[in-house]
């Protein structure tokens, strides 16, 4: 197994085109399974050794069942993915699969980066969730296959609560609206926020505007919709509490770690997007008897932020080669792998036949707030709108403008972006 990590300066929006696969042309390449397939896997397992343990097995296990496909899963690092996976689409040397999130995917199926990847689970698409499968699907085509999924819900310091007198922890915003300030006259905040514009607006203040009944995107997506007045509703409601004492004063810059965080400190009530490794560092902090899961939060719709991993198959993969790729695709998306992947990763399935990776309340509660996920709004543009809107955001957090300007420029910065592209 061989670790590599690129580095280059290379957006990923300011790839236009993509160089044709060097496959062979011959209509019957591709129907061969032997090959050579490369893999870049990204930090699913957050543990460094333990990653690089679990995938070696992996790639040792395929190969033994399939000796004539030599697969190489290339471990890198979340450092500049996009502009490293857009340098090596650009130059059609890089990897055959690789492992993308739904807004990643709809860039680069827009610029002909990827290939279908139907055929991989042909005999076993109906055991997937449905909602995965959409995101990655294209006129009927499929380009990804979800590997897993990431879940996250809300989590409170119980303790802070009941020294508070407050009896029913909050699970909509006019709870917290209402206990922000009882909370905020003893010296504590009633929500983490990480208001820093490095911090994906997937964990930050994309649920809040999901909550609240707004949209990043037009149904339609020529257009951005974060300027309605639901959307602008949802940032009002930060800025509100913010206002009031119901965030730390640091959160338009604060990050999205817990350890070393307020949070973890017994400053903070509660966190509104919490993964399992998120619960496990909070529980570590401040003793596992102060901290319960519960549901999503709830304004106008109960919602919260779920994307899958999806294995992807890219134009740089050769034709001759597809059948390999294919079952490489196939064997990782497995019942068999995705039940250990969940496991050391503490992530959640995307199949109808995996267990969750564990058991008891937590679990429990994780895999109903999967009822409630939603993996975004996959759309070409996600991520430069999402790096126009960060700062807007963060100048609301800190007083500079309102939540309508700030969404307003926001806005039409973002418009003649789409226009351009």
């Amino acid at each position: 197994m061989r670790i590599r990590t690129f580095s280059t300066g290379l957006l990923v929006a300011t790839v236009m085109v993509i160089p044709a696969a060097c496959g062979s042309s011959d209509p019957e390449a591709g129907s061969g399974s032997g090959g050579e397939v490369t893999l870049w896997m990204y930090p699913v397992i957050s543990d460094d050794a333990a990653s690089q343990k679990y995938w070696k097995g992996v790639e040792s296990d395929f190969e033994a069942e399939h000796p004539e496909i030599d697969l190489s899963i290339e471990l890198q690092t979340f450092e500049q993915r996009d502009a490293q996976i857009s340098a090596a689409l650009a130059a059609g040397s890089g990897p055959d699969l690789v492992m993308i999130t739904p807004d990643q995917l709809a860039t680069y199926r827009s610029i002909d980066g990827l290939a279908p990847v139907t055929e991989a689970i042909a005999d076993e698409r109906d055991v997937f969730t449905q909602a995965a499968l959409d995101v990655a699907t294209y006129e009927s085509e499929l380009y990804g296959v979800p590997m897993f999924q990431n879940i996250s819900t809300t989590a409170y310091n119980v303790e802070i609560f009941e020294q508070a007198g407050i009896d029913e922890l909050p699970t909509t915003w006019e709870q917290v609206r209402e206990y922000a300030p009882i909370l905020a006259d003893q010296g504590f905040a009633i929500m983490d926020y990480a208001g820093n514009p490095e911090v994906t607006l997937n964990v930050s203040f994309y649920p809040i505007l999901w909550q609240g009944g707004g949209r990043i995107f037009s149904e339609d997506g020529t257009d951005v919709a974060f300027d309605s007045p639901k959307a602008v509703a949802a940032l009002e409601f930060l800025v509100e509490l913010q206002q009031a004492g119901g965030l730390v004063p640091e959160a338009a810059t604060k990050s999205n770690a817990v350890e070393g965080s307020p949070l973890a400190e017994g400053e903070v009530a509660m966190r509104y997007m919490t993964s399992m490794a998120q619960l496990d560092q909070m529980k570590a902090a401040l003793g596992e008897e102060n901290v319960e899961l519960g549901p999503p939060l709830t304004g106008e719709k109960q919602v919260t932020f779920g994307n899958p991993g999806m294995l992807s198959l890219t134009s740089i993969s050769d034709e001759s080669n597809r059948q390999a790729a294919y079952e490489v695709i196939s064997y990782l998306t497995s019942a068999e792998v995705q039940t250990s992947l969940c496991e050391a990763a503490d992530k959640f399935p995307t199949r109808s036949d995996v267990p969750a990776p564990g058991d008891g309340t937590d679990y429990e509660v994780m895999t109903k707030a999967l009822e409630y996920a939603t993996p975004g709004e996959p759309h070409p543009q996600a991520r430069p709108v999402m790096a126009i809107l960060a700062p807007y955001v963060q100048s609301a957090l800190q007083g500079d403008m309102t939540a309508e300007e700030a969404l307003t420029a926001a806005a039409e910065e973002a418009r003649e972006l789409l226009a351009r592209s």
